[in-house]
């Protein structure tokens, strides 16, 4: 079950990048079409905000996974002390306690916006769904990943910077 999580998580944060390299090429033809030929597009605007909110929210999970998440261990330098562990457990948690509160109330929202068939208010008019289920579906997936990496953290235990890094390289 590891392995799937971690491997929906890396597919996922591939996926993200692939997304947000789009989402510049968009904004880089938007500026080209708008400032060279003042012919500016319906599409471009909503089409890389949708991308950017799926984007970030399902990146989320592969973001942890590879622990590059902001660290500050200073008090807790050791990772294979009691302390280490318990805070890097309490910090997992604070995210999960995010996580489902987020999955929770975007699920409702999305429901919502399926069921009335909002759509925004631009030219183009996509479905609201579209990004009010990047919240919970992100969130689902980082909720996962946190019990995946709370079971690390009490059975493997917690990488050092250094062995992160050289794990990083390797890739």
């Amino acid at each position: 079950m590891m392995k799937l999580v971690d491997a929906v998580a890396e597919t996922l944060g591939k996926l993200a990048a692939w997304m947000f390299f789009a989402i510049g090429i968009f904004v880089t033809y938007e500026v080209i079409m708008r400032h060279f030929f003042t012919l500016p597009t319906i599409w471009v605007d909503e089409v890389s905000r949708i991308m950017q909110v799926w984007g970030t929210f399902i990146a989320a999970a592969y973001v942890l996974k590879h622990r590059e998440m902001v660290i500050i261990d200073v008090a807790f330098k050791d990772v294979n002390s009691l302390s280490r562990k318990l805070v890097e457990s309490f910090g997992i948690l604070v995210i999960v306690g995010f996580s489902v509160v987020t999955i929770w109330f975007g699920f409702k929202l999305w429901i919502k916006a399926v069921e009335s068939g909002h759509t925004t208010d631009t030219f183009l008019a996509p479905p609201k769904w579209l990004t009010d289920g990047a919240m919970w579906v992100g969130a689902l997936v980082l909720t996962a990943q946190c019990v995946v990496e709370f079971v690390r953290v009490w059975t493997v235990g917690i990488p050092s910077q250094d062995e992160h890094l050289e794990l990083r390289d390797l890739e």
